[in-house]
């Protein structure tokens, strides 16, 4: 990437791999960023006690039941530290964030992978509750699960996940992770966090880098119960979000209009995008996130090396399993535009020579 970068600059790049939020946070992020600069000699608030309680009322939870983390993925990791280890057990879904694995690797737990949907199902590739809840033994700690899901862009609705944690046995957690949940449109409810009063051996992991625009300062959290966030507590760094990510993620917060404006924005550019791919031929997994699971067969590789070498970066996804796909973060008008151009060229060209 850094040569990439190198090669066709900032402005010529497209990066379309790392589902960033291609309209950048809400405009009173940098007044606050520059505002905290004249405080750079002093130490982060270790509590971050003004973004937990603006993400305690936003949603309506306790400030006691909040963690910060060093973006979501560090929290993810740290779940694995904290509640598996060897001679535990932890699940994660089939074609499921890679961070999972590595998070269960690394405490040196046992792995149980539960199949997803097959191709042909309406959410292909996508979470099977059913099957995930077969692969919960006794020795399991904990269990994984995105909603939506990342790299697939699928999704499960609450009522489906209701029923899930009413048969589990309450020594496993269930972390779901909604990094994706700011661009969700669909009009039945996803999001687990109303669950919370009644699960407490539910986590869920929210970020700053995805629909809030904030990736570069790294800023996630965790919604759990207290006896929960006490354990975590114990366990991650004392200044483990800095102080420009806790003052540009509380006014993010803070800017509800901003986050409308992207969601819609990211939800018409995503069926528009997924409508021109379909009518070249190419399936698309359905999406309820700011990214595309696209199936282009046996081209794959060749069509990202191709739309590499002419600036535009998708994310192969062949470590998850899928050599047939490829990821596709939703841009712009202008940015979707280029990438169909470039993928117009390539179909012409059945040998994926140079264009």
């Amino acid at each position: 990437m850094v040569a990439l970068r190198e090669r066709f600059g900032t402005l010529s790049l497209l990066e379309l791999g790392a589902n960033e939020n291609p309209y950048g946070p809400s405009p009173s992020v940098v007044p606050a960023i520059l505002s905290s600069l004249e405080s750079l000699h002093r130490y982060p608030d270790p509590r971050g006690a003004a973004l937990k309680q603006a993400l305690a009322i936003h949603h309506r939870v306790d400030v006691d039941q909040i963690l910060l983390g060093n973006g979501s993925h560090e929290l993810l990791m740290q779940f694995s530290q904290a509640f598996a280890g060897p001679d535990t057990d932890v699940v994660a879904a089939q074609f499921g964030f890679a961070v999972y694995t590595l998070a269960c690797q690394a405490v040196g737990a046992n792995l149980r992978i539960a199949a997803a949907y097959p191709p042909g199902h309406l959410m292909p590739r996508g979470h099977d509750l059913d099957e995930i809840a077969r692969s919960v033994t006794a020795a399991t700690r904990l269990v994984y699960l995105a909603n939506p899901n990342n790299p697939t862009g699928t999704w499960f609705e609450r009522d489906l996940l209701e029923r899930f944690l009413q048969g589990l046995p309450s020594t496993a957690l269930v972390v779901v992770d909604e990094a994706y949940a700011e661009y969700v449109t669909t009009e039945t409810s996803l999001s687990a966090v109303p669950l919370l009063a009644r699960y407490p051996n539910l986590i869920v992991t929210g970020t700053f880098s995805k629909c809030y625009g904030l990736a570069t300062l790294r800023v996630g959290y965790a919604l759990a119960d207290p006896a929960v966030v006490s354990v975590m507590e114990r366990l991650r760094e004392s200044f483990n979000v800095n102080s420009l990510g806790l003052a540009a993620a509380t006014v993010a917060l803070a800017d509800q209009a901003h986050v409308v404006m992207v969601r819609e924005r990211n939800a018409m550019q995503r069926t528009r995008l997924a409508e021109e791919i379909r009518q070249r031929g190419y399936p698309v997994h359905p999406s309820q996130a700011n990214f595309l699971l696209v199936e282009f067969g046996s081209r794959a590789a060749a069509i990202e090396c191709a739309l590499c070498e002419h600036g535009v970066v998708p994310r192969p996804v062949a470590g998850y399993g899928l050599p047939d796909c490829l990821r596709i973060t939703v841009g712009t008008s202008d940015q979707n535009g280029r990438l169909i151009g470039l993928l117009d060229d390539l179909t012409e060209r059945p040998n994926l020579g140079p264009v």
